[in-house]
């Protein structure tokens, strides 16, 4: 007999969070001045408060977030820049549930998930947050409409049909659905990895490095996939991203540099991404 998973225990009151815009210097990014007038807090889709995540002790010690805060608002296309080594990947990791704070506290929806088990928060992963890495991940016995419906099919539910069509229509594998990964190529595993995310309806997608290991033109056609997402449907998607080209899909970059956020930028362009860039010189 299956044993039940216990409750999600109730989450902490969270803080007053105002809308994210272009901080101060001084500020951390999706806080106010001090002085501010007050902002209406939006619902973020995940969130993460006074957050750092230490590697290692002693002389050997790294500290790879260092007291952040940051929100993800629904229905936004985030993109997650810095240096190599600056903690870019560790705030996505913290903030999706791969990994555990140090100190601090993370959100997804209003669940803190730094109070869940490790059962609890695979439970919420798996219900609540769609992923895209780099590594296609998808199962080579399984064909494309098996691996895009696998979670669900792990969680014993049903894809809902025209949800499942609309998404298949969109990243464009109608005519690849019975095709095993190595029938496929590199972009074409990809939009089954975006799919497999998408038909889950997931109240956030985390993307790490998506277009790492694809040719410009199916890095293009994945991004756009991406961006349609979050434009036409009200997805909520964060990515991890070296590439200028590929953060400039989203509507807003966060900028990281030594464990914290240095710098916001709404509305990027190619080139103010890459001005912005230059001067953390990343």
């Amino acid at each position: 007999m299956t044993e039940t998973p216990p409750p999600f225990p109730p989450a902490s009151p969270i803080p007053p969070f105002p809308s994210p815009g272009p901080p101060p210097a001084t500020q951390a990014a999706g806080l106010q001045p001090v002085g501010a007038p007050a902002v209406a807090a939006p619902v973020w889709a995940a969130q993460v408060l006074d957050a750092s995540k230490v590697y290692g002790t002693g002389e050997a010690q790294v500290r790879a977030l260092d007291h952040v805060t940051v929100g993800f608002e629904h229905g936004r296309f985030t993109a997650i820049m810095g240096p190599s080594g600056s903690g870019k990947s560790t705030l996505m990791q913290c903030a999706a549930g791969l990994d555990r704070l140090t100190e601090g506290r993370a959100f997804i929806g209003d669940t803190e998930i730094t109070r869940l088990s490790e059962k609890q928060l695979t439970l919420l992963r798996r219900e609540q947050v769609g992923f895209v890495f780099q590594q296609f991940n998808l199962l080579p016995t399984l064909d494309a409409r098996e691996n895009i419906t696998f979670p669900l099919d792990l969680a014993g539910r049903t894809p809902d049909p025209a949800w499942m069509e609309q998404v298949v229509q969109t990243v464009g594998l109608a005519d690849r659905l019975h095709h095993k990964p190595s029938e496929l190529s590199g972009g074409q595993q990809q939009r089954v990895a975006v799919a497999r995310a998408l038909v889950e309806r997931p109240a956030i997608i985390f993307a790490d490095e998506p277009t790492g290991n694809l040719d410009s033109q199916s890095s293009a056609e994945i991004l756009r996939f991406m961006q349609r997402a979050v434009l036409d449907y009200g997805q909520t998607v964060v990515m991890v991203t070296h590439d200028p080209i590929a953060a400039a899909y989203a509507s807003r970059i966060l900028f990281l540099a030594d464990g914290r956020i240095v710098d916001e930028l709404l509305d990027p362009t190619r080139e103010s991404i890459l001005a912005r860039m230059g001067n953390l010189g990343a």
